[in-house]
């Protein structure tokens, strides 16, 4: 039977996803040529910019805060806009404060891990900050149900190494073979859980294609209706 069961955070249970839109459009208005930037390619470009710099903030290169204020120093040279210290960090304060007002859970979550609360122990393992991932989870009222937080800042390591995913399932009690990993990234989620003997399900509401040559997982499109999401996490004999 599954007695633990472990979660991506970020656009799996919290809409990380929805919240940055949201920044990003009170960000265009800061500019004019943000203005002018089809909302699309603004957002490629600071994903881009995002990923970069939140490598090496995990690495402990780079100050999480100075990070905020360079990656939008790289998105207006991008732009061939002559940038000040004092302007990306403007942008920055518009995107963060943005951004936390519109925190927010995925859409069934907070019903889903009541739901499976009363059958397994609850894990989040993510590659991130542990002190946002606590706020994050705090604002979303989804700490209540989580018994063990696991994050690649205090572990020391990232998915996929399957080490972090050990880390979660001692703090758990538990073992690989009645576990479940439910994640939104094909390449941390689901290939991390793999490694570490975790069957996986991969959280994939945009109905993306499988890396070609993967072995198939079970799909999650929505974690609403809770009771078929329930069904598919606790069914120990899916593979």
């Amino acid at each position: 039977m599954v007695k633990a069961v472990l979660f991506d955070l970020d656009d799996t249970l919290f809409d990380h996803r929805g919240c940055a839109r949201d920044a990003l459009a009170a960000v265009q208005g800061c500019h004019d040529r943000f203005r002018s930037m089809p909302f699309d390619a603004l957002e490629r470009a600071h994903a881009g910019f995002l990923e970069e710099l939140h490598a090496q903030v995990m690495l402990g290169r780079m100050p999480l805060e100075a990070a905020r204020i360079e990656r939008f120093r790289r998105l207006l040279a991008a732009m061939d806009v002559p940038s000040s210290e004092g302007l990306a960090a403007r942008i920055a304060i518009t995107y963060r404060d943005t951004y936390r007002t519109a925190r927010r859970a995925v859409a069934g979550a907070p019903a889903l891990l009541a739901a499976i609360k009363p059958f397994a122990r609850i894990a989040i393992v993510s590659n991130n900050l542990l002190e946002e991932q606590q706020e994050k989870l705090r604002t979303c009222g989804l700490d209540g149900f989580v018994d063990a937080l696991v994050v690649s800042e205090e572990a020391g390591t990232s998915k996929p190494d399957p080490t972090i995913f050990r880390v979660a399932l001692d703090r758990l009690h538990a073992w690989p073979g009645n576990a479940v990993m439910v994640g939104d990234s094909w390449a941390a989620d689901v290939v991390g859980a793999r490694r570490a003997g975790i069957r996986a399900i991969w959280f994939n509401p945009d109905e993306a294609f499988a890396p070609v040559g993967e072995a198939p997982v079970p799909e999650l499109r929505a974690l609403e209706p809770v009771d078929a999401a329930l069904r598919m996490i606790l069914d120990s004999n899916r593979d």
